[in-house]
């Protein structure tokens, strides 16, 4: 696994909130849903998001936006229109005043807005818990990123318009890996482009010395690893590896490897049924007491409180405001 792959490995939609939505301005639509991850893809037409820091951003037929929550954001046809509907956690649709508008803008099979001969179509999936998604992959976007779409060549948006409206078996899950798709796909091009401003773990993975120290931690993060053998594995001192690695990633081999270690038994402990013993052994640890005392010394909880917890801040993620 690279680091690419290990880092895209999070988004895991289940059951996602997806919609098509067809709108005539003026139109603006206030988002405080509090998700951890929204996709956007304009299909037709053409949009405005304004994000926590005021900047308003063109998104034109073609172009996607992935943007990271908790912080609200507009969308609309022109960065001043004010809003006219608030989008609460769970997808409660309001007026600003707080009259129910679920019903009212319901135009069929997962699509929504003011008319189907409206001028702007637009596509929105929402990772609706903080646990489908990798905290790495987290920490690494921005709170609003957009590809437009003369940067990338991709059939995946108009799949997804294709694929949304319709009501077969087992479309949900049909729909829920196409977002994964997408995402992925997005983020991809994005962290490849110079002013992506990849984080230096990302970087580090193309120099032929420490890329190769990163893809042995990454393909078995399990293994009792040592700085030595490392620098074995990759052709070079101990020393040379060390001062290299720490350069370029930010901090040394062992470092690095533990905070994977700990990343990856936070997914495990969020996304599975796994006793602590049986995470820890699959991470690198000798027993449940040395992973815990890891996780405690690190993330500042034991393992089985922050399984705890995450369920808890699902839980109230998804709580009517």
């Amino acid at each position: 696994m690279d680091v690419l792959a290990s880092l895209l490995d999070g988004p895991r939609a289940r059951g996602a909130f997806l919609l098509r939505s067809i709108l005539t301005p003026p139109w603006s639509l206030l988002i405080k849903d509090r998700a951890p991850l929204t996709v956007v893809a304009v299909v037709r037409g053409e949009a405005w998001v304004t994000h926590a820091d005021g900047r308003p951003v063109r998104l034109g037929a073609g172009d996607v936006a992935v943007v990271r929550g908790p912080d609200p954001y507009t969308v609309a046809d022109d960065p001043r229109t004010p809003p006219q509907v608030v989008i609460h956690p769970g997808q409660r649709c309001a007026t600003v005043e707080g009259e129910p508008l679920a019903g009212a803008m319901d135009l069929g099979v997962r699509t929504w807005g003011t008319g189907l001969d409206g001028p702007m179509v637009m596509l929105t999936g929402t990772y609706q818990m903080r646990g489908e998604i990798n905290r790495r992959l987290l920490a690494v976007l921005p709170p609003l990123l957009v590809l437009p779409d003369d940067d990338w060549d991709s059939p995946l948006v108009p799949l997804l318009a294709a694929e949304i409206v319709k009501d077969e078996p087992g479309q949900q899950a049909v729909l829920d890996r196409l977002l994964d798709v997408l995402l992925i796909a997005v983020l991809r091009t994005w962290l490849a482009r110079a002013q992506a401003q990849a984080p230096a773990w990302y970087r580090a993975h193309g120099d032929p010395i420490v890329g190769k120290a990163l893809r042995m931690l990454h393909n078995n993060p399990g293994h009792p690893w040592t700085v030595a053998a490392l620098a074995a594995g990759a052709g070079v001192s101990r020393a040379a590896l060390a001062r290299r690695f720490t350069d370029l990633v930010g901090e040394p081999p062992m470092a690095y490897l533990t905070a994977w270690r700990l990343a990856l038994a936070a997914d495990l402990l969020r996304g599975s049924d796994a006793t602590v013993g049986a995470v820890a052994g699959q991470v690198g640890y000798s027993s449940s007491f040395a992973l815990s005392a890891a996780f405690k010394r690190v993330l500042g909880v034991s393992p089985q409180d922050y399984r705890a917890g995450r369920v808890r801040e699902e839980e109230e993620a998804l709580a009517p405001a």
